[in-house]
């Protein structure tokens, strides 16, 4: 599966990229999670891009 990196790289205060939705440490552990994983965790972060926009966090903990 491939990463979710739009090359918008940019994170905000909580370590979260704007661009993808995926907290840092995320980022750097994407290799390492399973395809079960790297799917709920791109269910996740299309929620925080979408809590962002409102001004909200969701951080959920995929592991």
């Amino acid at each position: 599966m491939e990463s979710p990196c739009i090359r918008m790289c940019t994170l905000n205060e909580d370590d979260i990229c704007l661009g993808c939705g995926r907290l840092l440490n995320e980022i750097t552990s994407w290799m390492s999670y399973s395809d079960k994983q790297r799917d709920v965790l791109l269910k996740v972060c299309e929620e925080r891009k979408q809590a962002l926009t409102k001004g909200s966090l969701l951080k959920i903990d995929v592991k």
